[in-house]
């Protein structure tokens, strides 16, 4: 009757919760819309595929050969791939354990007339099983899940970064095209002025100082251009590093004119950014699996109990004869922790202080992706009236360029104002190009720091294809 008592008493307390999953709130209520959203009657550009807005089929391509072939996502995928297994291992704790034996031996005996030869023949089964009366194994089994989930969660976020990553260096690299385009023209120029002034200086027009400040010019646009072409260089190699090729020139096309920048994408509001972002999701993820983590911890400072079973058939031949039949075998084992020097608390302990950092972690990356976004927004406008400014400004430089060229030709001024026109002028479209191509880098940004869904299907279908390659 005691012993009755005492397992309907385990059953009972085995039917209630010895840790209660814990609720993540946000550190603070996000706003009902981005604080510097400029355009809020604009409906924005779709961030699926966020890429295709720039209407570059040579880039799309590019992307195609990024997803299929970026080693940093085969090793990402591989990584997936062993905490899949960890899971699976961690799962199989929760099912019966059955492992099949057998043995089958001779032997030879020295007796008192001859010596004595025998068989012996064994098969068997064993069988094992712990009863998860606390949960215990299940809150580790939903931990390794929540860590397989957060884990695809990151192959998300890495495709989202590398597409980014791969965006920037492409028009980097038409952005310093362009750049040589500008310096070739300047050194064209600068070379004519400067045959022009040799030419007056060689008829006594003009003092030697003129012919040197002309020579300057041209020297300082010929340095430029040794510049852009190193940036030019680098940004290929990266893009090819990207596809998995060897660093080289070739992949990254041969576009010269950088693009208009699309409409602004579509920001919604701060709230959904949460389901939007792989990366929040996946720390969110983490948190979860920190709290089964804590629950498995309390179950294992209770009673654990384990069944094990053997079956099996023995055929052996002795002295008095051949032996043979069956055997069996049941067994119940009970393991409770009375001392153990405070071991378990101090493992409940320091699970529940993981727990803790796994939330401010979750929190901190709430507002960092709110202020990745906001500061996107007010960059993209930033960029968006300095590039307007520097328009006006080069319309105005080139005009000064103009006229003082034609002055110091016709004698009324001398050569400083045409240094420092040619030299003003070539800065601001310099400037403005860089503006131009920051301004699509800020485009980037604000399409990486949304998120969005695209990157699931584009992460099934390598799984995909590394799952038919095994195969």
């Amino acid at each position: 009757m005691i012993r009755l008592s005492a397992l309907f008493t385990i059953l009972l307390l085995a039917g209630c919760s010895l840790h209660r999953p814990i609720k993540v709130q946000l550190s603070v209520d996000p706003p009902r819309e981005y604080l510097e959203y400029q355009t809020v009657n604009e409906p924005g550009l779709s961030v699926d595929q966020w890429w295709l807005a720039f209407n570059d089929e040579h880039l799309n391509s590019l992307m195609t050969e990024l997803f299929d072939q970026n080693l940093e996502m085969t090793q990402a995928i591989a990584r997936l791939e062993q905490v899949e297994a960890a899971f699976k291992i961690t799962r199989s704790a929760q099912s019966p354990v059955l492992a099949g034996g057998g043995s089958l031996s001779r032997s030879s005996q020295p007796g008192l007339a001859d010596d004595f030869i025998g068989d012996s023949q064994q098969l068997s089964l064993a069988a094992g099983y712990e009863l998860d009366l606390w949960g215990k194994l299940a809150a580790q089994s939903r931990a390794a899940e929540l860590e397989l989930s957060a884990s695809r969660q990151e192959i998300q976020t890495l495709y989202l970064g590398l597409s980014a990553r791969l965006t920037d260096f492409y028009f980097l690299a038409v952005e310093q095209r362009a750049q040589l385009a500008l310096t070739e023209q300047s050194i064209a120029s600068f070379a004519d002025t400067l045959g022009r002034v040799e030419n007056r200086y060689n008829l006594g027009l003009v003092p030697a100082v003129d012919m040197y400040q002309a020579r300057q010019s041209l020297a300082g646009a010929q340095a430029a251009r040794s510049l852009f072409e190193a940036n030019l260089a680098e940004a290929e190699h990266a893009i090819a590093v990207l596809i998995g090729r060897y660093p080289e020139r070739s992949p990254a096309g041969s576009l010269e004119q950088l693009p208009s920048a699309p409409e602004l994408f579509a920001v919604g509001i701060p709230a959904d950014l949460i389901s939007q972002r792989p990366d929040l999701q996946a720390a969110l993820r983490r948190v979860e699996a920190a709290d089964s983590r804590v629950a498995a911890a309390i179950a294992d400072r209770f009673p654990t109990i384990s069944l094990s079973a053997g079956y099996g058939s023995l055929r052996q031949d002795v002295t008095a004869g051949l032996l043979k039949g069956e055997f069996w075998s049941l067994l119940g084992n009970l393991a409770m922790p009375i001392v153990d020097g405070g071991r378990r608390r101090a493992e409940v302990d320091r699970k529940e202080a993981a727990l803790r950092e796994a939330v401010a972690a979750y929190q901190q990356k709430v507002l960092s992706a709110f202020q990745e976004v906001e500061d996107a927004l007010v960059n993209n406008y930033a960029t968006e009236q300095r590039i307007k400014r520097l328009a006006e400004t080069a319309q105005a430089t080139s005009a000064t360029l103009r006229l003082s060229t034609d002055r110091y030709l016709a004698g009324l001024v001398d050569y400083l104002p045409v240094l420092t026109a040619q030299r003003t002028d070539f800065d601001v479209n310099s400037r403005l190009l860089a503006a131009r191509r920051q301004l699509l880098a800020d485009r980037i940004s604000l399409a990486r720091s949304l998120g969005g869904a695209w990157m699931q299907a584009k992460m099934n279908s390598r799984l995909q294809i590394e799952k038919d390659k095994k195969q």
